[in-house]
């Protein structure tokens, strides 16, 4: 099945490159003018977007991306499922559409950071290599505006579950699947009636109280790492779970995911990190197959900036 999985990311690479392995066209094609001004950031950070599963939120991600420039990106892990697609090829063309974005940004002149996760650890061989111009890595230091050094990683390496018991994660990731296929089916039903994108998943795994013990202890040990390690502060992904807070003087960010949350981490142009909620943004209306997306939407009126920005400190 590994073998399988490798011949079809070698048929998706020739999709996407030239006829003769030189730059293809499409990186140079002009991108579809949208009624939404860019946003312009010094960074973002976005991470667990399981290309490769039917829970991605592909159209949303794209849609995000066409809408905001940056000096530089992050893609903070789990940007690729492997575990999945060991199992069953999945990657419809939006999901190709997420990969031709993210190197026409680094075409165009943004640095584009790849950090593997643990769902997209085959990568992690390649640490240290460039592809298409984005940066593989294993972990990366960031340096805001205002001046403060912050871990960037996606985070596997913290959580017990991963690091000792992987039959666990195993386990762990088959009862998420289906509890996102029952989320896929929840928001076929929201579509049929006209109501915007709505995460079951993620609004239940906030009320369990084994998985919130999970994520805050998940939170300490990546802070304390950060804190053992001489910087002001850590990024990273992998429990999907977005979120800005401190721990003495250390200040603890997470990214979200692009499979329940839809969110991102930006810093602007003073160095001030906030999360973006993609779903608060556009009410929800960029899910894939969404029926309720304004066909007449008017021309030339920008989404309300602050509604999907919570400032640090807000929870996720």
């Amino acid at each position: 099945m590994a073998k399988d999985a490798n011949a079809h990311f070698a048929q998706v690479a020739r999709s996407l490159a030239g006829p003769t392995g030189s730059i293809p066209e499409w990186l140079d094609l002009p991108d579809p003018k949208g009624f939404r001004p860019k946003r312009k950031y010094e960074t973002i950070w976005i991470s667990d977007v399981h290309l490769g599963t039917r829970g991605c939120n592909a159209d949303m991600l794209v849609d995000f991306l066409r809408s905001v420039e940056c000096r530089t990106l992050y893609l903070v892990g789990d940007i690729v499922d492997g575990w999945r697609l060991r199992k069953n090829w999945y990657w419809p063309d939006a999901h190709n559409e997420v990969i031709r974005r993210i190197l026409k940004m680094a075409h165009r002149g943004t640095r584009v950071v790849f950090i593997a996760g643990n769902h997209d650890e085959m990568l992690r061989d390649y640490a240290g290599l460039t592809f298409g111009g984005v940066e593989l890595v294993m972990e990366a230091v960031h340096e805001t505006k205002d001046g403060r050094r912050l871990l960037v990683t996606h985070g596997d390496a913290y959580d017990g579950v991963v690091l000792y018991h992987k039959w666990l994660a195993y386990l762990g990731d088959q009862a998420y699947g289906l509890l996102l296929r029952a989320n896929i089916v929840f928001n076929a039903v929201r579509r049929r009636l006209r109501m915007p994108y709505w995460s079951l998943s993620a609004y239940m795994k906030k009320r369990v109280k084994n998985a919130v013990a999970y994520i805050c202890s998940f939170e300490e040990a990546v802070a304390a790492e950060a804190t053992a390690r001489g910087f002001d502060g850590v990024v990273c992904g992998h429990i999907h779970c977005a979120e800005i807070r401190t721990f003495g003087g250390i200040t603890y960010y997470n990214d979200g995911d692009w499979v329940e949350s839809c969110t991102a981490l930006v810093e602007d142009l003073h160095g001030h990190i906030a999360i973006v909620d993609w779903v608060a943004e556009t009410g929800g209306r960029s899910a894939p197959g969404d029926e309720t997306a304004p066909e007449n939407a008017p021309v030339g009126t920008p989404l309300p900036a602050p509604a999907g920005i919570r400032p640090a400190g807000a929870m996720a």
